[in-house]
């Protein structure tokens, strides 16, 4: 499958558009505290890209419900919660039906 941020895929024309797809993943704090900043910052830096990573597949699997072939338009949106510390990330695009 085709993901791109981009609205068309040079050289794929696009037949037709079958709906907005998104995938969300969220994690909540484990508790974990330390006073070694750079372990906790690679410690969210890793938890980042799993929620990202978990996100894309919900995304893949949504457009291929729908039988497309690609995502175009995707929006990445990274939300953390200052007060609780959880961190969301949604994936937004629109699935589509492309010639290949």
């Amino acid at each position: 499958m085709i993901l791109t941020t981009t609205h068309s895929i040079e050289g794929h024309p696009i037949q037709n558009y079958l709906g907005i797809v998104s995938g969300v993943s969220m994690s909540y704090p484990k508790g974990k505290f330390t006073l070694n900043m750079k372990k906790y910052f690679d410690a969210v830096e890793q938890n980042i890209e799993g929620l990202k990573e978990e996100a894309f597949q919900k995304l893949k699997s949504n457009a291929s419900n729908l039988n497309a072939n690609a995502v175009v338009g995707i929006n990445v949106d990274v939300e953390v919660d200052s007060t609780g510390g959880s961190i969301t990330i949604s994936v937004v695009g629109t699935a589509v039906l492309c010639k290949i």
